[in-house]
Formats: C-alpha cells, sequence, structure tokens
C-alpha cells in the first residue's frame, strides 16, 4: 500500500516504506526489474554509441527507468502511448525492435515505425506539442465506444508551454480517457521549475483544469505503477483524465550537447546517483528474497545481448540513398533539384573512391 511521504505535498511512495503493492506477485515484480534493466542498459550503451560518434545527439534517460517502467506495466496492451524523446526507448517494452530505436538517433528512414503496429506514437521532439495529440486519440476512443486509454509522457518544462495547456483542457472538458504524465526532474534543459511557476507542485495545476491529480516519487517504480495504475482504470471506467508528477531530479545532462556544470546543483546530482531508482528497486527485492546474484547477473547480460545484437542490426543496415533528402520535400520541386541531386551523388562518389 502507499505510504505518503510527510511535508512533501502528499509525495507518494512504497519501496522505501517497505511496502507492498497489491496484485503484483514475484513474476510482476521480476517483469519491472527486466524492463528497468533493459531500460538502462540501452540507455548506457547509447551513450557509449554517440561517444564513438556511432549517433548523433542523445537524450539520455539515466534514473528515469522507475518512471517509465512503472507507468508502461500499468497499462493495457490497447492502450496507447505517446512518448517525448525522454522515453524513445519506452517502444521496447511493447516491442518494438532496439535496433530501430537506434535508428531513429541515427537519423536513419528505418527508425520509423507505424503507430498502429504497437500502439506507440512517433517520438516527440517538440517540447508539448504532441499533448493534443495524445487528447484527440483518447476523446477519439471514447466516441468509438472503445476501452483504450492514452498516456503522454512530458516534461516540467511543457507545462509552461499552450500545446499542454490545450491538451490538458480539451481532455478535461471531453472526460477523454488519457494520463497526463510529467515527468519533473525540476530541469527544462538549464530553467529549473522555479523559474517557470509559481505553483507550489506542477500537481496543483491538475485544478486548474478541474481533474484529479497524484505527486508520486519517480524513482519508486512500485509507486509510479500504482499511481499510473490509479489514474488508467479511471479513464477507463469513464473518470476522464489524470495528471501524474513523478518527482526526481536529474542527475545526467540534458543531452550530449549539454554540460549542466554551469547551472545544475553537482552535491544533489551525487546524492541522487547514490539513490538511483534501478539500485533502490534491486534492494527492495533483494530484501523481499525475489532477486539474487545469479539471477540479477542473468538479466543484465540478456539486456546486453540484446544491445549487441541492436547495435550489429542498425549498422549492417545499408545507408539510405541520398534521393530522399530531397523526396517530398516540396509537392512540385523546384527545377535546380535534378541538378543539385546529381552534384550531391558526384561530390559522395569522389569521397567514396
Amino acid at each position: 500500500m502507499t505510504q505518503v511521504a510527510p511535508g512533501e505535498h502528499e509525495l507518494r511512495r512504497v519501496i522505501d516504506e517497505d511496502g507492498e503493492v497489491e496484485g503484483l506477485g514475484e513474476q510482476e515484480l521480476l517483469d519491472l526489474y527486466r524492463s528497468m534493466v533493459l531500460l538502462r542498459t540501452y540507455d548506457e550503451r547509447s551513450l557509449v554509441y554517440h561517444r564513438q560518434g556511432r549517433i548523433g545527439t542523445y537524450a539520455m534517460f539515466w534514473n528515469h527507468e522507475a518512471m517509465q517502467a512503472g507507468s508502461a506495466h500499468a497499462l493495457a496492451d490497447d492502450d496507447w502511448i505517446f512518448p517525448s524523446y525522454r522515453e524513445s526507448a519506452i517502444g521496447m517494452l511493447r516491442g518494438i525492435p532496439a535496433s530501430k530505436i537506434l535508428h531513429w538517433w541515427r537519423g536513419h528512414p528505418a527508425g520509423w515505425w507505424s503507430p498502429a503496429d504497437h500502439n506507440v506514437a512517433s517520438i516527440c521532439v517538440p517540447i508539448g506539442t504532441h499533448v493534443p495529440h495524445a487528447a484527440g486519440l483518447a476523446w477519439g476512443k471514447k466516441l468509438k465506444g472503445e476501452k483504450a486509454v492514452a498516456i503522454v509522457y512530458f516534461g516540467d518544462g511543457a507545462t509552461s508551454e499552450g500545446s499542454f495547456h490545450e491538451g490538458a483542457n480539451l481532455a478535461a472538458v471531453m472526460q477523454a480517457p488519457l494520463v497526463l504524465f510529467c515527468n519533473n526532474n525540476q530541469w527544462a534543459i538549464s530553467t529549473p521549475v522555479s523559474a517557470q511557476t509559481r505553483a507550489e507542485a506542477l500537481v496543483d495545476k491538475a485544478a486548474g483544469y478541474g481533474i484529479p491529480g497524484i505527486r508520486v516519487d519517480g524513482g519508486d517504480v512500485l509507486a509510479v505503477f500504482e499511481a499510473t495504475r490509479e489514474a488508467v482504470e479511471r479513464a477507463r471506467g469513464g473518470g476522464g483524465p489524470t495528471f501524474v508528477e513523478a518527482l526526481s531530479y536529474r542527475a545526467a545532462p540534458h543531452g550530449t550537447a549539454d554540460d549542466p556544470r554551469a547551472y545544475i546543483d553537482l552535491e544533489r546530482v551525487e546524492q541522487e546517483k547514490r539513490n538511483e531508482c534501478l539500485g533502490r528497486y534491486e534492494r527492495y527485492l533483494r530484501k523481499l528474497g525475489v532477486l539474487g546474484d545469479e539471477l540479477e547477473a542473468s538479466i543484465k547480460t540478456e539486456a546486453l545481448e540484446v544491445m549487441r545484437a541492436a547495435i550489429a542490426e542498425a549498422e549492417a543496415e545499408p545507408d539510405p540513398d541520398v534521393g530522399l533528402v530531397f523526396e517530398h520535400a516540396y509537392a512540385n520541386p523546384p527545377a535546380s533539384f535534378a541538378a543539385e541531386l546529381a552534384e550531391l551523388r558526384r561530390i559522395l562518389g569522389g569521397e567514396a573512391g
């Protein structure tokens, strides 16, 4: 059962209170762990991949795995996921191959998928623009009499964007079955939450839309699961949207192009690293007697093998034809395109030679 931490604006926790979540047996607890390990391994290998010059700029999500795995496991297969760039790998939990997501970061055409194949929308890079999309899909499901729910992920910075307001307000007015999941890691690149809003907590914004709000420890995978499950059940039962604020602290840079030392609290970062979400959950599972050295090693080896195979598969994919740069750019392409494409092919051919 969830406990509420005193003096922390009703911050829900389970792990630190040695609590349990109803309906989660040993298998479900280990499934959550496997998902967290897979996400952590993807993130760490992708950072190495970037440093080797094999992918471009990359947005890390280290220490965000509890938010992603906990919330995704609270969904049904028919429910929809709308990720931001910070949740780029969450589709792996729905069966999207890791190689396809690596392709996305490489800018390769093979890095795109049909959202309908896995009920996972395209990764959204613009801040908050996918919130109205998620609200619209959720409303559409309601109009069709379907029971599917949508969840949309966004950071604290997105709550300062107009598109967040439009999507949240639409979902509230139409009582759309939507979970608005805010990953509040307290930094919008270098802008702290205190410079974005006068609200005491982002969850307080829910009252402005007339919807329920839940504030949860974002490093506690079980508390995240329980809070999201509650929001999903409310949405599926016709109760409309819920705003979930998952509180954390960004312990890694915003992305590989960012140097946070100029603005972030480095002592707080070290503190968060010592209590990161995967280690917290491992200690909890060990205390329960669910996880031992052999099983932990096996799960982590399995995740590494998935990533090794994914990297090999991604790099075996032939480079796309450079003509794709010119295709579908204009309905009526300029006459110069043919000559420019021929020049590009000549230059690239010369470099290859």
